[in-house]
C-alpha cells in the first residue's frame, strides 16, 4: 500500500464498513484484523446489553479510521 489517503487505504476503509477488520486484512495486518473483528463481532452479538454494542460500534469506527490512516513501514 502507498501512503495515507492512497487509493488502497480508501478501499481498506470501505471494506471495514462492511466487516470490521477486513480492511486491515486487505492491508496485510492479520493481528489487527483479528482484534478488530473479535471485538466488534463479540460486541454486536451482545447487542441486548447495549453497552457492548455501543463499544463495538466505536471500535468499528476506529477500525475504519485506522485503515484510512495506515502507513506501511517499508
Amino acid at each position: 500500500m502507498a501512503g495515507q489517503g492512497s487509493g488502497g487505504n480508501v478501499i481498506a476503509a470501505i471494506c471495514n464498513v462492511f466487516f470490521p477488520g477486513l480492511g486491515q486484512l486487505v492491508q496485510g495486518r492479520l493481528l489487527a484484523a483479528l482484534i478488530f473483528a473479535i471485538i466488534c463481532v463479540g460486541g454486536y452479538a451482545l447487542w441486548w446489553l447495549v453497552v457492548p454494542a455501543i463499544l463495538a460500534a466505536i471500535v468499528q469506527l476506529w477500525s475504519i479510521i485506522d485503515a484510512a490512516k495506515y502507513r506501511s513501514s517499508d
